[in-house]
Formats: C-alpha cells, structure tokens, sequence
C-alpha cells in the first residue's frame, strides 16, 4: 500500500499524521456505524491547491476508490473529520449504503509532523 498522511491546517502550521499510525493506534478501537450522511466530506472539494482537478487526476482517484478494500474501518478524528478512509466512504456511496464501518478517536493523538509541506515528509517508494 502506498505511504499516506492525513493533513490538517493549524496556527502551528500544516499538522500531518501518518495513516499506519492512525492504523496501529485505533487497532482495538471499537467499530461502530457512521451513517455516509454525516461524513463532511463528501459535500467538500476534493482537489486541493495542491492537485489540480483534471481527469488523469480523477481517474487516478477513481482507481483507488475500486480497489478500496472495505474490510477495514475508516478512521474519524474526534471530530468526527475522515483521518483515513474517504476512498472507501466513496466506495460506498457509489454503490448505495447508507453508513460504514469506523473507528474513531475519543482525542486526537499529536500529529508526527508540524510545519512541513507533504513534499518533505518521508514516502518509501512504492514495492
């Protein structure tokens, strides 16, 4: 699987959390239901100022949402935002469920990055 983070704006400077922490950490979380409707994000954009919104770059992204693998959880910050996982939310929205299996943060742990652009951040290349 590729190296993946979640980033969030902040005073501090852009946040970024590794997703195989995020993984490990919520391990033995509970799994409970999240009705599709109240995930935020499927009403934002998706492309950033980072990814322009052409159809290679959408195409890309639909590649990743068919081989979404639905066994996992996705991952909510306590805020209930998508930390990991949106491909899967589209997955199932596509295909017409109505909730999907999450674990969720009760806080959110320290992100592994403050103040660095996705471009500085580590991504072993891709086996």
């Amino acid at each position: 699987m590729r190296k993946q983070y979640f980033f969030r704006p902040s005073p501090r400077g852009l946040l970024a959390w590794d997703v195989d922490r995020l993984i490990a950490l919520t391990r033995d979380n509970p799994r409970v239901l999240v009705a599709l409707a109240d995930i935020r994000e499927l009403d934002e954009p998706v492309f950033g100022s980072d990814e322009p919104a052409t159809w290679r770059n959408l195409l890309m992204h639909v590649r990743l949402i068919d081989d979404a693998d639905s066994q996992y959880p996705i991952i909510l910050a306590a805020d209930g935002r998508v930390m990991d996982g949106m491909h899967r939310v589209a997955r199932a929205a596509r295909s017409g469920q109505h909730s999907i299996e999450a674990v969720r943060f009760a806080t959110d742990p320290e992100p592994d990055y403050v103040g660095r652009d996705p471009g500085e951040l580590p991504y072993p290349d891709d086996a």
